[in-house]
């Protein structure tokens, strides 16, 4: 059997962690930190987007139950559900969010060449939104209706490789149309919008210069529909690590040209993140064992009426 790192080790290792440390010390992330570094709050994040874990007592119980595999996965003391939750809280969700954009930059340089149907020389883009409904009386910050709560989470997505090159979290009132007026329109390239998006003064200033399948993947296998804190720095926080790990993944398909869909390699790893094997052979074998069945893979994109 094989002693070595931890697969969650080694999918750690993917990241770069040297950019991470100049974010953190560009935001004092880790300033008068005793307990959790932002690193260790990424990683302890990072570990209940993968493992789906539903709360913070989940979070903590399930590391606890791996004390002796802690330190070789990131971690220098046990993570307690207090001091995650101040952390969550406290730190600031840029640090994330400025991490999560190169994460973003490097998997769509390492996609850039895929197709996705259609044969076309310029980028295409596909922009939405999607609602994430919240309990009122628990997020009173991000009122909806009268008696509902909300958040968007307005979506630019490359789709080579469906990778997201610009998000913007929103309470639920933010009219769709009102993200046009944030996007730096990229001359020559491709916008697919429906007609939430129609304004043709703003239309005009696009043409100057679905998404709906990649919300659903990620409200079905990311931890963005339950969340571990209701201030809007915890639940951008999250919404941005949860952004973070998808993209990984991406990056680690691509990197080690691993043939399975994200769909199975995050279930993979859902069950395998404390074993000690080497990450290439372990989920090019395990794949190849499992029935490789995205839904998402087997629908189109363009099955819908669209406005660009």
């Amino acid at each position: 059997m094989y002693a070595g790192k931890t697969l969650f080790a080694r999918l750690m290792d993917f990241l770069p962690w040297t950019s991470f440390e100049r974010i953190v010390q560009r935001y004092r992330g880790d300033h008068r930190a005793r307990a959790l570094t932002c690193a260790e709050q990424f990683r302890a994040m990072a570990f209940a987007q993968l493992t789906y874990r539903e709360s913070l007592r989940d979070i903590e119980t399930c590391l606890s139950a791996q004390g002796k595999k802690l330190y070789h996965m990131g971690f220098r003391e046990p993570v307690r559900r207090s001091t995650l939750a101040d952390a969550n809280e406290a730190r600031d969700w840029r640090i994330y969010a400025e991490f999560a954009q190169r994460l973003i930059s490097r998997a769509r340089r390492l996609y850039a060449h895929d197709g996705f149907g259609v044969e076309l020389h310029h980028t295409v883009y596909a922009l939405d939104a999607t609602t994430i409904d919240l309990c009122l009386s628990m997020f009173p910050w991000a009122s909806f209706r009268s008696t509902k709560a909300a958040v968007k989470l307005h979506t630019l997505l490359d789709l080579r490789g469906a990778i997201p090159s610009f998000i913007h979290i929103s309470d639920g009132k933010l009219h769709d149309v009102n993200v046009l007026d944030l996007l730096l329109p990229e001359a020559g390239a491709f916008y697919v919008m429906d007609r939430g998006y129609l304004d043709f003064a703003r239309l005009y200033a696009l043409d100057q210069a679905q998404v709906e399948l990649f919300f659903n993947w990620v409200k079905q296998h990311l931890r963005i529909k339950r969340f571990y804190g209701t201030s809007p720095n915890a639940v951008k926080t999250q919404v941005w690590i949860a952004v973070s790990v998808y993209v990984l993944v991406a990056i680690v398909k691509k990197e080690l040209q691993l043939q399975a869909s994200l769909h199975t390699l995050l279930q993979i790893l859902s069950v395998t993140l404390f074993e000690k094997m080497q990450l290439q052979p372990a989920l090019a074998e395990l794949a190849s064992s499992s029935q490789d069945f995205d839904p998402s893979n087997h629908c189109s994109i363009f099955n819908r009426t669209v406005v660009v």
